[in-house]
Order: structure tokens, then C-alpha cells, then sequence
């Protein structure tokens, strides 16, 4: 507990006026002993005496000696120290003895107090910030905890749309695969229509005819010409390469024909785009 303004000025008051008294006392006993009746002097008899001419009372005999001269009287001796104090004085220093000692225990005890106080501030203050920095501690950890949970929760999520979208993607290939299958089934079921229908060959001698009609013979051709002619075209019958197999024309023969195909050149297109072929195999035999 703190100590009042009003204490503290009590406290010094009775403190001074203890010591005032103290010094009062040791002043009037100092006092005394230097006023103390002094002893009296011895005082000096005097004698009456006549002088008489000692040639009036010369002996014949040896003079009378004197008479022996008395010794002084002792002085009384001086007393030592100061005077022993009176009841009233020693009950005064017995009184301010207890007062100053009074004085120091409630000093000593309010010094304690505030001692006590301090301590305790201090160890709350310690207690207080103790439990600050183990708030903060589990703050910290609170937070870290929180972050590696959104973490794995963000992975978690990530990992599952990786994984619903590989299965999407594969699903979207797996039906993508399934059309083309199934487109390549039908054209080649369409294929197969077509050209057990005859429009396939009907096409094959569209080609070949138009070929026939853009030769020019050679002088050394001779009669029964047989050759196989693989042709390359593009979408649109454009003709792109030419080449000829067995053949049994001589160069001249063989170079006509591949000048006749590329004359030819747009061939024309086939009855049903399914029967469309890049690379034809053309069977050439020129009616003589």
C-alpha cells in the first residue's frame, strides 16, 4: 500500500522533535556538570606574631627548632564524566529509545510493504506478459495450423479437378474414339455399299476413258497395249504424281500415257465422296 503524504509529514515531526529532545538532554546535563558548586578552598589561619631580635633569646645552649609545619589539607577530587541522569532523564532516553525504535519498525515494516508491492507488481507484470507471449505462441500456431489445412485443402481441390478432368478428358477421347469408330465403321459399311453397287467400277472407267481419249499415240506403238498406271490425286481430281508398272509399250509408249493422265487432270469425281481415293491403281488398255 502506498503511504499518504499526511504520514510521511507525521512521520518527520515526531522524528525531529524526538531528536530535539535527545539533544535538550544531553545540553542540560553538559549544563550541569560544568555549573556544579566547586569545592571550597582551604582557607589560610592567620597568626598574630612579634617579631623579636633573636640575639635577646640566644642560649648559651642550642636553639629550639620550629615547630613542624602542618601538611595541606587534600583537595576533593574532581568528579569524572558527566553526571549520572535523573529518573526523569532516563525515562525521557528510555522514551525516545522506544519512539525511534518504534519509528524503525514502522519503517522497516512500510519499506516491507512497499517491497511486497513492487514484488508483486512485478511478478504480475511478469505473470501478464508470460501470458502474452504464450497467447501470441498459440496465436502463431493457430495460424500456421489454419494455413496448412487451407494448404492441404487446396491441394485436395486441386487433385480432385486434376483428377475430374483427366476423367472428363478421358471420357471426351474414350466418346471421341467411339465416333471415329464408329464413323469408320459406317463409311467403310458405306464404302463396301457403294462399291458392291458398281459405282466404284463405274467411276474407274470414268477415269480410265478420259485418260484413253487424252493420249496421243506414238508412231511406235503397237497394238495390244497393257499397262497398270498408279495415279495420286488431291480432293477435286487434281492429278499430283504418275507412275507407270508393268507395261509392255517402249518409252515412248510409257511417256505418252503419263502425258495423257496428267491432260486428264481434273479426273473426274467419283459418284459418292465415300468411294473418293487418293492413290488409284488404273488398268490402261487402249482399244485398237
Amino acid at each position: 500500500m502506498a503511504e499518504r503524504a499526511s504520514d510521511r509529514w507525521i512521520s518527520l515531526v515526531q522524528s525531529v522533535l524526538l531528536h530535539g529532545i535527545v539533544v535538550a538532554a544531553l545540553g542540560y546535563g553538559w549544563w550541569t556538570y560544568k555549573h556544579r558548586a566547586q569545592p571550597p578552598v582551604a582557607q589560610t589561619l592567620g597568626i598574630e606574631a612579634v617579631a623579636l631580635d633573636s640575639k635577646a633569646f640566644k642560649s648559651p645552649k642550642a636553639t629550639r627548632p620550629p615547630p613542624p609545619t602542618p601538611a595541606p589539607e587534600p583537595e576533593p577530587a574532581e568528579p569524572e564524566g558527566p553526571p549520572s541522569p535523573t529518573p526523569e532523564e532516563v525515562a525521557q532516553r528510555e522514551e525516545a529509545q522506544r519512539h525511534a525504535e518504534d519509528e524503525r519498525k514502522a519503517d522497516d515494516e512500510r519499506k516491507a510493504e512497499e517491497q511486497r508491492v513492487v514484488e508483486e507488481a512485478r511478478a504480475a507484470e511478469e505473470k501478464r506478459a508470460a501470458e502474452q507471449r504464450q497467447a501470441a505462441e498459440r496465436k502463431k500456431l493457430d495460424e500456421a495450423e489454419a494455413k496448412r489445412v487451407a494448404e492441404q485443402k487446396r491441394l485436395a481441390d486441386l487433385k480432385r479437378k486434376a483428377d475430374e478432368k483427366k476423367l472428363a478428358e478421358e471420357a471426351r477421347l474414350r466418346a471421341q474414339r467411339e465416333q471415329e469408330l464408329r464413323r469408320s465403321l459406317e463409311e467403310e459399311e458405306h464404302v463396301m455399299a457403294a462399291r458392291s453397287s458398281g459405282a466404284l467400277a463405274s467411276w474407274q472407267a470414268q477415269i480410265t476413258a478420259r485418260i484413253q481419249r487424252a493420249w496421243l499415240r506414238p508412231p511406235s506403238a503397237r497394238p495390244g497395249i497393257d499397262c497398270v498406271v498408279y495415279v495420286s490425286q488431291i480432293p477435286g481430281g487434281e492429278v499430283t504424281n504418275v507412275r507407270l508398272g508393268t507395261c509392255n509399250g517402249d518409252q515412248a509408249v510409257r511417256e505418252s500415257i503419263e502425258s495423257a493422265v496428267y491432260r486428264a487432270s481434273p479426273l473426274p469425281p467419283p459418284p459418292d465422296p465415300a468411294l473418293f481415293e487418293r492413290n488409284l491403281e488404273i488398268r490402261f488398255k487402249p482399244i485398237d
